[in-house]
């Protein structure tokens, strides 16, 4: 099932996308959750009823009529991991940026999330913004001290994102927060896309283009550390909840390695199979009051 959360006629609300069209949960079942995140929470079985309606072909809202937001614009948490691909880890090396020993992960400040097609701003404060093209994961039940071979079955399900990143705010700390963390610099979607639907999520193409060069390309077989080892790490640590966000990883080929810097102006698309696309221009940032 594909999870949406979207604007119609100025009402936001969830529905499910068939084909080109995209079904309000609430006219499914009436009893469902509001949200996505408290859709994922109720599991499959909280599912099969909006599942069984959905056979039955309401047709829905076409897609092109509605503005489609951040499926989870809520999370608690949003956590990402860096060089976790293994030609990523290569061309950073030979930047001389070490490669880490273990698995290195930061957050990305929840207020950064924005919508599927949304801009994305250019800080007033930076002149390296880069892209990074990502495969997410969403929490789909709360979880604490998972075994690899049990991660799977906290998973909810997969989203598109774009890990944007302040380079010069990035490597001025210790910790990558800040440079990760500028309003609109994390967007996500076009949609949940449950797990049940991914047979393999490791054996995924994933492609980024800006202005329609393609820059990245690669498997989500590229990882170093797959998702259900990433999910066991973090579980160690603390508590994980539905709807957290996990960023798995870039490929090779980001704006820094080829010299080549996100301009107002620019267009990002982010595509991968199976999942959708996002796609965001690149706006000055507007002066706050």
């Amino acid at each position: 099932m594909k999870l949406a959360r979207y604007t119609h006629n100025g009402r936001t609300t969830v529905g499910a996308v068939v084909d080109d069209h995209v079904v309000e949960i609430a006219t499914l079942d009436p009893t469902a959750p509001r949200t996505i995140r408290e859709l994922l929470a109720a599991g499959v079985a909280g599912r099969a009823r909006i599942a069984q309606a959905l056979e039955a072909g309401p047709h829905g809202t076409p897609l092109a009529q509605v503005k489609l937001e951040a499926p989870i614009p809520d999370a608690q948490k949003y956590l990402a991991i860096g060089m976790n691909y293994h030609d990523h880890a290569e061309e950073a090396a030979r930047a001389g940026v070490p490669v880490p020993k273990h698995q290195l992960w930061f957050n990305k400040q929840v207020s950064c999330i924005t919508g599927p097609f949304d801009p994305i701003y250019k800080p007033r404060v930076s002149e390296k913004m880069d892209y990074e093209a990502e495969m997410g994961v969403v929490i789909g039940k709360r979880c604490r001290y998972v075994s690899v071979e049990q991660a799977r079955s906290v998973v909810g399900g997969y989203f598109v994102c774009n890990d944007v990143t302040a380079r010069d705010w990035q490597f001025k700390s210790p910790t990558f927060t800040l440079g990760k963390s500028f309003d609109s610099h994390g967007p996500i979607g076009p949609w949940i896309t449950t797990d049940d639907e991914i047979a393999d999520p490791h054996a995924l193409q994933m492609q980024l283009w800006v202005n329609g060069e393609l820059r990245q390309q690669a498997s989500t077989g590229g990882m170093i550390y797959d998702i259900w080892q990433q999910i066991h790490e973090l579980s160690q640590v603390m508590t994980l909840e539905p709807g957290d966000l996990i960023a798995t990883g870039t490929c090779a080929n980001v704006g820094i390695a080829l010299g080549k810097f996100l301009q107002v102006g620019d267009v990002v698309k982010v595509a991968i199979e199976g999942l959708g696309h996002i796609e965001n221009p690149v706006r000055a940032e507007p002066l706050q009051a």
